[in-house]
């Protein structure tokens, strides 16, 4: 498994990153189309086979951090194969359950491969020519989109049309083809910064983002002044505070908190923070102004299958702008491409506001939105390069990509509560509102605005990396900081 090609090939190894991406993010979309029929597919209570949905957030979000840094630490290509055969084996479990115990087991597994989009960002800064970098990390932070967007047809497709385990097998699947392509193609970073694993900074962490990220999504089953999500908030702030200290007075740290605190990786995963916001709230609002019915007077009444291609343009869209997003970064910096992502953002939705009564309203407004998180995606990873030494690049990528899912998952519950607080009452069903659906439109561009006010206060044009790549062969690298 550590055997790894004799000399990369840029193209090749765009490819297989990008590939590799686009089937983590398959793999969380897959399983949207049965989520109203898991309680019956598992022989569980609503509320317990949500946790099919909820084991994979927790998971990823623990993994995505300290995967990142092990691969810092013992090599990323070794930590991206563990995360595909992770990936393969939780498919397997899966297609394999009938019950909710193996199939949250399952989900779990699957969750731990969160972290291949920020490895692969970072074996493409070590193995990459400096010039090809920009474009190469923007499709390879566009591929979470793109794989969610063309996962939902294909998922809606199957669950139709075949038995819902051949949604698992599918992701199993190409996750082993990923996996024979990695072993093939991708080679071993000599880029490392060795010694010993911070084992309580890790479990400090898993803790703290467990309990703050379970009162999020379950808040709104549980009661958001419940004590239970009230303890579990507390629990968050006093572990994460705990685990602060630690990090600011262990030698070798999960996560450099220094590094985090510099001026242009804070703003950063501050301004991801509030785009993986408005990401999300697309995601949450389109797909149901699709499929409510048209009785409502502003439903689209079409089918889930039909709500997938919808959307699937958006994942297109993003990755088509992914190369244009590196060319506005080399020439103006990746700073002012991230502010002109979000104002893209923040017009998709305020274009949404007047825009929502027509199916192609719906898919011009999610390929706009989409533009604007291509340019946002694609800009991330060359700001937090940018700013910490290559020995630290796959922990800062990690942790950029969990402040995005924050974001989203934050999103998730906001948007939850509004949409079921304004309803309208169809056949004795409560249905959200069409004022529900523009507030959190409203919001959605509120975000993106917040984004590009977080990103105004990044420091002015600074390269994408350092030449690294072909260049950094030399064994275990010595961590010299980028200009800071």
């Amino acid at each position: 498994m550590s055997a790894s090609p004799a000399a990369p090939r840029p193209n090749a190894v765009v490819a297989v990153l990008a590939l590799a991406g686009i089937v983590v993010a398959l793999m969380q979309t897959l399983v949207i189309p049965i989520i109203p029929e898991l309680p019956k597919l598992l022989d569980a209570s609503a509320s317990d086979a949500a946790w099919a949905v909820t084991a994979t957030l927790l998971a990823s979000a623990v993994a995505t951090p300290v995967v990142g840094r092990l691969g810092d630490m013992f090599g990323k290509r070794r930590m991206l194969l563990l995360s595909l055969v992770l990936l393969i084996s939780g498919s397997a479990v899966c297609g394999l359950s009938d019950a909710l115990v193996p199939m949250v087991a399952g989900r779990a597994l699957q969750g731990l491969s969160a972290a291949v989009i920020p490895l692969g960002i970072s074996i493409m800064r070590d193995e990459l020519p400096a010039e090809r970098l920009a474009g190469a990390t923007a499709v390879m932070s566009a591929s979470l989109g793109v794989g969610g967007a063309l996962g939902l047809p294909a998922a809606a497709l199957i669950a139709d049309k075949l038995d819902w385990h051949m949604l698992f097998w599918l992701s199993g699947a190409l996750g082993a083809v990923s996996l024979v392509l990695v072993l093939a193609l991708v080679p071993e970073s000599a880029v490392r910064t060795g010694g010993r694993f911070d084992l309580p900074g890790g479990i400090g962490m898993a803790a703290g983002l467990a309990s703050l990220l379970l009162a999020i999504s379950k808040g709104g089953d549980w009661g958001w002044s419940s004590g239970t999500v009230l303890v579990l908030f507390a629990a968050a702030v006093v572990i994460l505070l705990v685990w602060g200290w630690w990090e600011l007075h262990t030698p070798a740290p999960l996560v450099d908190l220094r590094t985090t605190a510099r001026r242009q990786v804070l703003f950063t995963n501050l301004a991801s923070i509030a785009i993986g916001f408005s990401m999300f709230a697309m995601s949450l609002v389109l797909p149901q102004l699709l499929q409510l019915p048209e009785a409502t007077g502003y439903g689209l009444g079409r089918s889930l299958l039909t709500t997938g291609l919808v959307m699937a343009p958006s994942g297109l869209v993003m990755m088509a702008f992914a190369p244009v997003s590196a060319k506005v970064s080399k020439a103006r910096g990746p700073k002012v491409t991230l502010m002109i992502g979000a104002l893209i953002v923040a017009a998709g939705y305020g274009l949404n506001i007047v825009l929502m009564s027509e199916v192609w309203h719906l898919v011009l407004v999610s390929c706009v939105i989409s533009a604007g998180i291509g340019f946002a995606y694609g800009a991330m990873p060359s700001l937090i390069m940018g700013a910490v030494p290559p020995s630290e690049t796959a922990a800062a990528n990690s942790l950029n990509t969990l402040m995005r899912s924050l974001g989203t998952s934050v999103a998730s519950a906001i948007a939850g509560v509004i949409l079921a607080q304004m309803t309208v009452d169809l056949g004795g069903f409560a249905l959200p509102s069409e004022n529900a659906f523009k507030v959190v439109m409203a919001i959605g561009a509120g975000a993106a605005l917040l984004a590009f006010a977080i990103a105004s206060f990044v420091p002015r044009h600074r390269p994408a990396a350092p030449v690294t790549g072909p260049a950094a062969t030399g064994g275990v690298a010595t961590e010299t900081a980028s200009a800071h």
